[in-house]
């Protein structure tokens, strides 16, 4: 998909808008307000993002393959089709067992 174009008022399928790279995290974002952001990721096989906090709860929703969340402490499988809340100031970290696709849409508030 190009990078470069209005996608304003058109309709796309999740999946395809960032391509799988071996060894690598690639995102795209949708969005960027003031008032928070949408962006999908896809992760290669055993990417994730390492512990982390926001100031913000996010949203994710799986949108291929499957992923292990863990929230302060506890692991959750979240598969495809499937979404978790990351409650704001709770430490939170990402890690695929395979590859994987994700929306994260994060509220400012």
């Amino acid at each position: 998909m190009k990078k470069n174009i209005d996608i304003r008022g058109k309709a796309f399928g999740l999946k395809n808008f960032v391509e799988y790279q071996a060894a690598a995290v690639v995102s795209r974002e949708i969005l960027n307000r003031k008032t928070g952001t949408v962006t999908v990721f896809s992760f290669g096989k055993g990417e994730g993002l390492s512990e982390h906090t926001a100031p913000f709860d996010a949203l994710v929703y799986v949108v291929d393959g499957k992923v292990k969340i863990t929230i302060a402490g506890k692991v959750q499988l979240v598969k495809k089709g499937e979404f978790i809340i990351l409650p704001a100031g709770k430490p939170h970290a990402l890690k695929g067992d395979g590859k994987f696709k994700m929306l994260l849409v994060m509220i400012r508030s």
